[in-house]
């Protein structure tokens, strides 16, 4: 058999040259460039714009001693700095204590024979300078007073010329100090951004890599799992970042991540590919710079310090500093905040799978 040799026809595909993929338009560059700006003058703005406008207002404070010196000493506040604290008024230290265990109050003033300023350090840094400025006034004032006291008695005669009022102190006293391992809190504070980032990350990468809804939903929980227990791990094992007990601890990591990346996946599952956009602004560009995590939520403007522990950052920032140092605060609203985005995630998934039989069913 004679085989006719094949020539190279010019019109064949492998014969065609390649076509170069069309220029992007010059428009087309262009608002790419500006929105690309725009996104970092967004970026910029959702992480300095919380820590600029910040002021010191409305710290919970109590006031222990008798009700005509707890209420000079709340107008002196007020006029000293107007609406910087949120006063209660207690009756006795005990009580005050009871309130900063409970976190119901930041630090408190305990008036009487000897003035005692009431912190705990671990609400964190700014909590502590400001309650420490407060005890130095304080002290400078009863020391005014004694001095004004002895030149009164040697003016009347009722001390001899040369006569020194006593130095007076006061106390300060740390009821729930940070741990010894992270004694100036950063670790704590410098941990909430990567649970963030963790949790972002597991449910964009869920999103593009697990087809299926009930194994992305498994994906979703075996990364919370193992991611959860691997954190805890490292913050409290390791660096010794989280107190008290370690499974509580790994649960909240774990909840964390879990609500944020099945948040993710489930706004995937709804919308497509936009719903990874929007799971991620939300949690890294809405919560993460309301979550308080470096100051207390009550100094930021207006309703945003309470709307940021909505979030998953702030809730989990907040349940973790709990758990570690305030286990007699009612941590119940942080779990019921992550549990309703856990459950929100699980319920677009399955919707999400509803939605794609319903529309191949349709179009079979």
């Amino acid at each position: 058999m004679i085989t006719a040799p094949v020539r190279n026809d010019p019109t064949s595909a492998a014969a065609r040259p390649t076509a170069k993929p069309p220029h992007t338009s010059w428009v087309r560059s262009l608002l790419l460039a500006v929105g690309a700006a725009a996104a970092v003058v967004v970026v910029l703005l959702a992480f300095l714009w919380p820590t600029i406008t910040s002021t010191v207002k409305d710290l919970p404070l109590a006031v222990a001693g008798n009700p005509a010196t707890v209420s000079a000493v709340e107008k002196q506040l007020d006029t000293a700095a107007h609406g910087a604290f949120d006063v209660t008024a207690v009756s006795s230290r005990q009580e005050a204590v009871e309130l900063i265990r409970t976190r119901d109050v930041y630090g408190a003033i305990v008036l009487g024979d000897a003035p005692e300023v009431l912190t705990a350090s671990a609400n964190g840094a700014a909590v502590s300078q400001i309650l420490g400025q407060v005890a130095s006034k304080i002290q400078a004032q009863a020391q005014q007073q004694a001095d004004a006291a002895v030149r009164q008695a040697i003016a009347a005669d009722r001390a001899p010329v040369g006569t020194q009022a006593p130095t007076i102190t006061v106390k300060v006293t740390d009821i729930v100090p940070l741990a010894s391992t992270d004694s100036r809190g950063l670790g704590l504070t410098a941990a909430s951004f990567p649970l963030v980032l963790g949790g972002m990350l597991g449910g964009v990468l869920i999103s593009l890599l697990v087809a299926g809804s009930r194994r992305r939903l498994v994906a979703v929980g075996a990364y919370a799992v193992v991611g959860g227990l691997s954190v805890t791990g490292i913050l409290q094992g390791w660096f010794g970042i989280l107190q008290g007990d370690f499974w509580p601890n790994a649960l909240a990591v774990s909840l964390s991540m879990f609500a944020t990346a099945a948040f993710i996946v489930g706004m995937n599952a709804l919308i497509g590919r936009a719903g990874i956009a929007v799971g991620a602004v939300l949690t890294v560009l809405v919560g993460n710079p309301l979550s308080a995590a470096a100051q207390p939520l009550q100094f930021m403007v207006g309703p945003w310090g309470a709307i940021g522990q909505w979030f998953v950052p702030g809730a989990s920032v907040t349940l973790l500093r709990d758990l570690s140092y305030f286990p007699d605060a009612d941590s119940s609203f942080a779990w019921l905040v992550l549990l309703g985005w856990a459950a929100v995630g699980v319920i677009a998934m399955l919707a999400g799978h509803f939605r794609d039989q319903e529309v191949t069913e349709a179009a079979v």
